[in-house]
């Protein structure tokens, strides 16, 4: 009789949840030449938000705003290096709280696309995947590689539970989950996307799949639903797409999962503005990006396709909604365009809400008085620094016959390191021509006894080291500016110094190995540290401390470096970004929840032209278009 009851009340609980759910059978389909949700015509209104550029406090404000314009869609990407920066160390709290972001777009009425990866390339450092992949010597990414292929599969068993009650059938906002990203165009395993898919598969995602890639990457890759990445000025292609890229019939609809508003800007380029386009019937869109945000920290990405271009900090994008989340001309020009086809489409009788809301206010931005630096830390003997003040606060050096790049180095629990600047040091006992043989990854700035002697990157393969008597000490500070995010060179990106280091043809032996990573916990630390009073000329590279005092409420704001050269900047000990004179970028943006009501520290790690004060402006400053 018990076990008759239990089995009555489970079908009772079963049947009324499938009441509850009585809605939600079908979900997203695409069979027809548009997609369906649960049996009505539905058309994708999206736009691309990135939790992880994005403060958290502003989640909301910025879905809000998607809503105003008329979008119905959320799309995001899931950064796995920022989730497991260490090998089986997770991190989902605070920016990366995958599972609030999701709540809140629900509660929110939009539905998401969720593009979780593994590899989603967005301008970020190495596409998105973990750095310490690449301390397997015969690493094939994006492959099924064994060791490349458990890796995904240990985090996919951490990622997909927290998806999983996120999807459409279980009540969730998440309509449908695209397979990896872009492999047409990389297409270096033909069994890659069919294992990607069987992951997803086989962990409970239960949403219509889909494939995104470029024009000339459609044919390859496709292991679902295939969307189109296009420029804003391209949308007619879509008219002329062949029925095989579509289906046997080419009954399937068509969508443009980016339809890039804009475009990301490199160090020493120019910004890059995109006119706003026009809706086609039917065609579903995704706005990539509708709001940028920012590449806090050293998250950035970078280009090599014979030529090494980093990104910049600023994701700005030229997207309808700006980098500090303010409206723009081109988010109204849209929001017109949006409003009339949402008008068109409900005199069709179409599964879609009605007029946009109004968009709400935007906070203030303010221009704070300019916070001078009067204290600093003396790096200019780099070594001995570290000795004397930061080694204190830094990981014991390591020491190592023939240099050590970043990823390979032993810290962080067999993780190495991914990201920020390595120091590498040796004594010589002569001077002559230093040769990089292309082995510095990607930019070192040379010292001898401390003193400056030039810098070695991609152009400049050679350095002419003086000549002196007896021992000197010779160092390396090298920067790691951005793995590349995209194209067939992702098994090349090891940083800091990836081979011998020559002086008169002769490999340079016995060095000492410092990593800077400059996480949170170091510059809370060194702020602890005595800082010295800033001599008339002070000697770079080094760290800078000046005071801000906000004594109303904090609001946004940018914050400029003139008479500085390049550098780093942490705020209350929060990596803000890269600065370098070179642009298109001059301002960082700098969210009022990094500040506080009274003294803030603004710590600055420059490494070759200090200044005197930080300036702070209402408008940035994202160089000529």
């Amino acid at each position: 009789l018990l076990k008759y009851l239990s089995c009555s009340f489970q079908i009772l609980l079963w049947s009324q949840l499938q009441r509850q759910l009585s809605t939600r059978v079908l979900g997203l389909q695409a069979e027809k030449e548009y997609f369906q949700l649960e049996g009505y015509k539905f058309v994708i209104l999206g736009g691309s938000l990135h939790y992880f550029r994005v403060p958290r406090e502003y989640w909301a404000d910025r879905m809000l705003k998607m809503k105003a314009l008329g979008l119905n869609t959320l799309t995001t990407y899931v950064p796995w290096n920022l989730h497991e920066l260490q090998i089986g160390v997770y991190n989902f709290k605070s920016e990366l709280d995958l599972e609030d972001y999701l709540t809140l777009a629900k509660d929110l009425d939009l539905w998401v696309i969720l593009r979780p990866g593994p590899y989603i390339c967005s301008e970020l450092d190495l596409g998105g995947l973990p750095s310490w992949l690449l301390r397997d010597p015969n690493m094939r990414l994006r492959t099924t590689y064994s060791r490349f292929t458990q890796a995904v599969d240990k985090y996919f068993d951490v990622l997909m539970p927290k998806v999983i009650p996120h999807q459409y059938k279980n009540g969730g906002p998440i309509i449908a989950v695209q397979v990896e990203n872009e492999y047409g165009g990389y297409n270096e395993d033909p069994s890659y996307m069919l294992y990607v898919k069987e992951a997803l598969l086989s962990r409970g995602i239960v949403e219509l799949l889909m494939t995104s890639d470029n024009t000339h990457g459609l044919t390859c890759g496709s292991v679902s639903h295939v969307t189109f990445n296009l420029h804003m000025k391209q949308p007619t292609w879509l008219l002329h797409v062949p029925p095989p890229y579509l289906s046997a019939n080419g009954l399937l609809p068509k969508m443009v999962m980016e339809y890039w508003t804009g475009w990301f800007d490199h160090w020493g380029d120019h910004h890059h503005v995109f006119s706003e386009a026009l809706l086609l019937k039917d065609v579903s869109l995704n706005l990539y990006m509708f709001h940028g945000g920012t590449n806090f920290g050293f998250i950035n990405g970078a280009q090599d396709f014979e030529t090494y271009i980093a990104d910049v900090t600023s994701y700005d994008y030229d997207a309808p909604l700006s980098e500090a989340g303010d409206y723009t001309e081109k988010y109204f020009n849209l929001r017109q365009i949006f409003t009339t086809y949402l008008g068109n489409l409900q005199r069709e009788n179409n599964r879609l809400a009605g007029n946009p809301p109004t968009p709400s206010p935007h906070s203030p931005i303010l221009a704070f008085d300019a916070a001078p630096y009067h204290v600093f830390h003396d790096v200019s003997k780099l070594s001995e620094c570290l000795v004397l003040n930061i080694l204190t606060v830094c990981l014991q050096p390591i020491t190592s016959d023939t240099p050590i790049n970043m990823e390979n180095l032993p810290i962080n629990s067999g993780s190495g390191q991914a990201f920020g600047y390595t120091l590498y040091s040796t004594v010589i006992t002569s001077g002559g021509t230093l040769a990089s043989e292309n082995h510095v990854r990607d930019r070192a700035q040379v010292f001898v006894d401390g003193k400056s002697v030039g810098f070695l990157d991609y152009d400049n393969l050679e350095l002419n080291i003086p000549e002196a008597e007896g021992k000197r000490k010779l160092s390396l500070l090298v920067e790691n500016r951005g793995r590349v995010n995209y194209g067939l060179k992702l098994d090349q990106q090891r940083k800091g110094i990836t081979g011998d280091i020559f002086l008169n043809d002769k490999p340079l032996r016995g060095f000492t190995i410092h990593p800077l990573e400059m996480k949170t916990n170091f510059i809370e630390r060194l702020s602890a540290v005595d800082w010295a009073v800033t001599p008339q000329t002070p000697t770079v590279p080094g760290f800078f401390c000046g005071l801000l005092r906000v004594d109303s409420l904090p609001y946004d704001t940018f914050i400029k470096f003139p008479g500085w050269g390049k550098g780093v900047v942490f705020v209350n000990g929060l990596n803000l970004g890269r600065y370098w004179t070179v642009g298109p970028q001059q301002t960082l943006y700098l969210p009022a929840p990094w500040l506080h009501h009274g003294t803030n520290e603004i710590v600055i790690f420059e490494e070759s032209k200090a200044g005197t004060i930080a300036e702070f402006s209402d408008t940035p400053d994202l160089g000529g278009v």
